[in-house]
């Protein structure tokens, strides 16, 4: 299953984990997901949300594609869209121990696809994380954003 890497000079730890992509299924149902499926996400975030408001996100998004490694959610990318032209691509996250394996390239590829009758799709994303999406044909340009942290329900 799991399987060591050698000789890494990432910034990670210096026992890192690659996961076969074989055991990955992907879907956009939630059936047999629960709260108790998604510990983990959020990492660096200053304020990390419930898995219980984690799971409402899944739930309250308009799209929703998740990777799952039996029972355990391992990735996720969400979209919300007013139903006619726009759809926002909010939320992607891959667990750390299951990066590096194109889980994320997979997640993206399937919301793009579901997405695909949108005029417009937008995202924000830092500028380090800029090229990964510009492999799918999305473009740089500038925004702007607000962070309530406070508003964040934690466990």
């Amino acid at each position: 299953m799991l399987s060591k890497a050698k000789g890494s000079k990432s910034k990670l730890p210096a026992i890192c984990y690659h996961y076969r992509m074989e055991n990955i299924s992907y879907t956009s149902s939630l059936e047999g997901v629960s709260p108790e499926n998604l510990a983990g996400f959020f990492m660096g975030w200053s304020t990390i949300p419930s898995t219980e408001t984690h799971f409402t996100l899944l739930q309250d998004s308009d799209y929703a594609v998740l990777a799952k490694d039996g029972e355990r959610v391992v990735g996720y990318v969400t979209a919300i869209t007013d139903k006619t032209l726009s759809a926002y691509i909010p939320l992607l996250e891959v667990l750390p121990e299951y990066r590096k394996q194109e889980i994320g390239t997979e997640l993206v590829k399937r919301m793009l696809e579901l997405l695909k009758e949108f005029y417009m799709i937008d995202l924000l994303c830092d500028t380090d994380l800029q090229p990964f999406y510009e492999q799918f044909g999305m473009e740089r340009v500038q925004g702007m954003y607000i962070r309530n942290s406070s508003k964040i329900p934690e466990d």
